[in-house]
């Protein structure tokens, strides 16, 4: 009879398993509805690679040009605003393809899906195509707009 206890305990240990696995006649069931849901299980991948771009990397507002004169411009300073989504992407910034590091001179605001760069005591010198660059991933988009300083005639 002693042998017999360790065997009754097996299925009782079984059982909580079992009731774990409640939903998966469901699913059998679900699996029915698919014909062949061996062959089915690859293609519903890209749908889930899918459900990623779902949240596509975008630009909700891309950037825009500044135009300043020389004369209201030195001193002051320049904003470009991007909105982007999501909110988990990275922003860098770049002026004439070349990568900004923040400065006094450049300040990064990063607010959500708002993404600023500052451009402080603006000077002819500043002028020029200033890039946001967005990252997600693998996936890399751009907003490009241009710093305008126009000299006095």
């Amino acid at each position: 009879s002693e042998a017999k206890t360790p065997k009754e305990e097996t299925p009782k240990s079984i059982s909580p398993v079992k009731a774990k696995k409640t939903p998966s006649p469901a699913d059998a069931e679900r699996r029915k509805l698919r014909p062949g849901s061996g062959g089915e299980k690859p293609p519903e991948e890209p749908p889930f690679t899918y459900q990623l771009k779902a949240v596509p990397l975008k630009f909700v507002k891309e950037m825009k040009d500044i135009v300043l004169t020389e004369a209201e411009s030195v001193g002051s300073s320049a904003i470009f605003e991007v909105l982007i989504s999501p909110s988990t992407a990275i922003t860098s910034w770049m002026k004439d393809g070349s990568n900004i590091r923040e400065s006094p001179k450049h300040r990064f605001i990063a607010d959500g899906k708002d993404r600023k760069l500052h451009i402080i005591d603006v000077q002819l010198s500043d002028a020029g195509e200033y890039t946001c660059v967005l990252r997600l991933g693998n996936k890399e988009k751009t907003s490009t707009a241009k710093l305008i300083v126009e000299g006095i005639p």
